[in-house]
């Protein structure tokens, strides 16, 4: 059972991966709500504005909200203390890209420090390129594979008993 739970994880990162957003009518794609849900106690609905009512960090040239920021507010789910090191963190954009944290690396390492929901950069709202509402991990030797344009989901999961 656990080795079909990992396959299943590294295909759902393998068939997103490697995929290019159409920049050709990137509006399309534009998210203008981020939603944060599944093992957590308060599910979360958020606009710009609401990110805007969130500490703000500068990360490079964007402004944004840390993820673990987001997910203090909405308080994940854990049944004893041990839950939290088997759950996983899948943020998806509207074109299905999706990329997965562990809960370890967002609360117990520097990466985590570095993952930012972002909705400005260069003190500009977003192009519809980015969508209004971003993510990227700022503390990854490559920061292209988990960029998320267009974000439009967060959620937690648990993957092993």
């Amino acid at each position: 059972m656990k080795l079909h739970k990992m396959l299943m994880a590294v295909a759902l990162c393998a068939s997103t991966a490697w995929a290019h957003p159409d920049l050709s009518n990137a509006s399309k794609y534009v998210t203008t709500e981020l939603t944060v849900s599944g093992a957590v106690e308060h599910p979360l609905k958020l606009e710009v504005k609401d990110l805007r009512q969130f500490p703000l960090e500068q990360q490079d040239n964007r402004n944004g909200v840390t993820l673990r920021a987001l997910l203090d507010r909405a308080k994940v789910i854990a049944g004893n203390h041990n839950d939290v090191k088997k759950m996983a963190i899948i943020a998806t954009a509207s074109d299905g890209y999706a990329v997965v944290y562990s809960w370890s690396e967002v609360f117990n390492s520097p990466i985590g420090e570095g993952v930012l929901i972002f909705f400005e950069k260069d003190g500009k709202a977003l192009a519809d390129d980015e969508g209004r509402i971003a993510m990227i991990s700022t503390k990854d030797l490559r920061t292209g594979p988990r960029h998320v344009r267009w974000l439009k989901s967060i959620e937690i999961k648990k993957i092993v008993d």
